[in-house]
């Protein structure tokens, strides 16, 4: 396991973890977009559960490969499904948002493969 793997994989789990803090206390700049995107505001503990376990799943992973790539894989696919949900709404320039957030995960998955 390589230093860059550790040090992208903790930023992707960091950003993953404030991302699903953010959404359990319901912060204004995330619940309003969301809403905007027609996201029902019932699933907003469910999407801040899937984050916090993948956020969990990462840092498991750095001393249980299996469980970060699966981690990982699950982030990237529910990154892939807000940029989806974004598109859909036609909030084209809030595209950007999830892929920050997806951006550190994939490295981390790619650095992982290659350690």
């Amino acid at each position: 396991m390589s230093t860059a793997h550790v040090a992208v994989t903790l930023v992707a789990a960091a950003m993953t973890g404030f991302s699903a803090t953010s959404v359990f206390l319901r912060a204004k700049w995330v619940v309003e977009p969301m809403a905007d995107y027609g996201i029902p505001m019932s699933w907003l503990p469910w999407l801040g559960t899937a984050k916090a376990a993948g956020a969990i799943g990462l840092l498991v992973g750095l001393f249980l490969p299996v469980v970060g790539v699966a981690a990982a894989v699950a982030l990237v696919l529910y990154f892939a499904g807000a940029v989806v949900a974004v598109v859909r709404a036609r909030w084209y320039a809030h595209i950007p948002f999830p892929l920050v957030y997806a951006a550190p995960v994939v490295g981390a998955l790619v650095l992982g493969f290659g350690s």
